[in-house]
């Protein structure tokens, strides 16, 4: 059993589509926004610092140079007011070495002294961030000497505060605006999901009750007023359908009624015609001698033989015809009760009733002369079992007669077969096995327009003619590999497609033909099929 798909409404799709979008774009512009500032605050607090740094390198170089540490001491307590400074340190350079050593240094209260950076000052001209501090070094001149430097740690806490209170903010932004853009979602799929309710209820209305006089509102929504139009529309043809098969339901019935007075009739003919001959050869006998009367009996049999095979072969036709012609007015009858009827099914039951009626018709005429004239009873070439056939101008004659099908995909069709090649066999079911075959390419098999390619490779051999058929399509899916020659087997369902053309050349072959047919399921491009027909002579 094949597993449900999850189902979901308009109303929640709506929904959830339009605040998803929403709080995507939200997320997106506060993430932006919230990086750029970020940066940009970072940025500031860098430049501040750097600021600080400068000043506190020109206030420090009189305290380095005269080696005064109080008054720099003093100096750098008054930072102690400002938050974003923690560490300080001054460096002065030796006179001897040149190398700078430990002058001063301020620490912030509850701030921890860090290690003498000596080392890194060189390192520390550009600002560094390490973790949610920032370091920065800077020189300190006297007048264009190098007397020492300056080293400061700031904190980055303000920082913290500031992402802290960005965030909070974009949040409750976030979700006023989602609460908001909800309510407006509600609005707009009321306005979109009720008229499809509406149709939807129509729909199950006229499923349930067979009602095909409703017909569908305007809406203000110009794509569903183009859907109610077509629904419409579609109602009213149907209407018109099934108006028109009770009608042709009741020609059937007139026209069976009629063929089976005339079936009577021409039975009744048929009997008095027999007993006319049984009676005129009975009347024959008594007037013959004994040796002209051997020699009449052995002729009269052969002829009665004759008569009897010639009126049988007609007979048995029209029977057999009546008796079709009468299951296929079941098999309609049968669909139209379970309104199954297809426009298909009812053409296809007029084109061979027609048939069969004609037949029929024209056998009980044949019977009814082989009876009156007797006499000129002759035995008749059985002119349609077998036909000379030239294969090669069978094919052409076929893709001639589907021209105008085959321009859809404009397939180059390559026939490997002598031109000349001439065999005897039944020419119309041939002809119909052929059509199936390349129409089935034609609407199932090629998707483009483009590089579409059908072959026929002919073979006969031993009395048997082998006929290879291929195309380089899309192939057949999996699910019908195994059964494309069962009926209604389609890959197109509810595309037109009947699933029908494979089994009907499938009986073809098989039953009309006396043959087989095959369909090769290794074939990875495209479709290959092998058509094998016994008993044909070369000629």
């Amino acid at each position: 059993m094949p597993k449900k798909a999850h189902q979901s409404s308009i109303r929640k799709a709506l929904i959830s589509l339009i605040i998803l979008i929403t709080v995507i774009c939200l997320s997106l512009s506060i993430s932006v926004s919230t990086y750029l500032s970020i940066r940009e605050q970072k940025q500031l607090i860098t430049n501040k610092l750097i600021i600080l740094s400068e000043i506190i390198a020109f206030d420090a170089g009189k305290s380095v140079l005269n080696n005064d540490r109080k008054i720099e001491e003093k100096r750098l307590k008054s930072f102690e007011k400002i938050p974003l400074i923690k560490n300080i340190h001054i460096y002065s350079i030796e006179k001897s070495t040149q190398k700078p050593i430990f002058f001063i240094s301020f620490n912030a209260k509850k701030t921890p002294p860090v290690p003498i950076k000596i080392s890194n000052v060189d390192e520390l001209t550009t600002p560094r961030i390490t973790g949610d501090h920032i370091e920065l070094a800077r020189p300190i001149y006297d007048g264009k000497n190098l007397i020492g430097h300056i080293y400061i740690r700031g904190s980055l806490e303000s920082l913290d505060i500031y992402i802290k209170k960005k965030i909070f903010i974009d949040i409750l932004l976030t979700l006023l605006i989602s609460v908001v853009v909800y309510f407006i979602t509600i609005r707009v799929q009321r306005r979109i999901a009720g008229p499809i309710e509406q149709l939807s209820m129509l729909l199950q209305d006229v499923s349930k009750n067979h009602n095909y006089d409703v017909r569908a509102k305007r809406t203000d929504i110009q794509e569903i007023t183009a859907l109610s139009n077509n629904l419409n529309i579609m109602l009213s043809r149907t209407r018109k359908q099934l108006t028109r098969h009770e009608k042709d339901k009741q020609e059937i019935k007139r026209l069976n009624q009629n063929l089976e007075e005339k079936v009577n009739q021409r039975t009744i003919a048929l009997r008095e015609a027999n007993q006319e001959l049984l009676s005129t050869l009975e009347r024959m006998h008594q007037y013959q001698t004994q040796i002209v009367e051997n020699e009449k009996m052995a002729s009269l049999g052969q002829m009665v033989a004759g008569v009897a095979h010639e009126v049988n072969t007609p007979i048995g036709l029209g029977i057999t015809s009546s008796t079709l012609l009468r299951d296929k007015l079941s098999n309609i009858q049968t669909s139209f009760n379970e309104r199954k009827l297809t426009s298909n099914q009812l053409k296809l039951f007029i084109d061979e009733g027609i048939e069969n009626l004609e037949l029929i018709y024209r056998n009980l005429n044949r019977a009814a002369d082989l009876i009156s004239n007797f006499k000129k009873v002759a035995v008749l070439k059985d002119d349609g079992i077998n036909t000379h056939i030239n294969i090669h101008k069978l094919i052409n004659n076929v893709l001639i007669s589907i021209q105008s099908e085959m321009v859809v995909r404009n397939p180059e069709v390559i026939i490997n077969c002598p031109p000349n090649l001439m065999v005897q066999s039944k020419a119309e079911p041939l002809q119909q096995v052929f059509q199936q075959l390349i129409m089935n390419s034609i609407v199932h098999g090629f998707v483009t327009n483009k590089n579409n390619q059908i072959y026929f490779d002919i073979d006969l051999t031993a009395n048997q003619l082998t006929i290879v058929y291929s195309d380089n399509g899309q192939g057949v899916s999996g699910s019908i590999k195994h059964n494309i020659f069962d009926p209604f087997i389609t890959s197109k369902r509810g595309q037109g497609a009947s699933g029908l053309g494979m089994h009907l050349a499938y009986n073809l072959v098989t039953q009309t033909l006396g043959g087989k047919i095959m369909f090769d399921l290794e074939e990875k491009h495209g479709v290959r099929f092998i058509i094998t027909i016994p008993q044909i002579k070369n000629t």
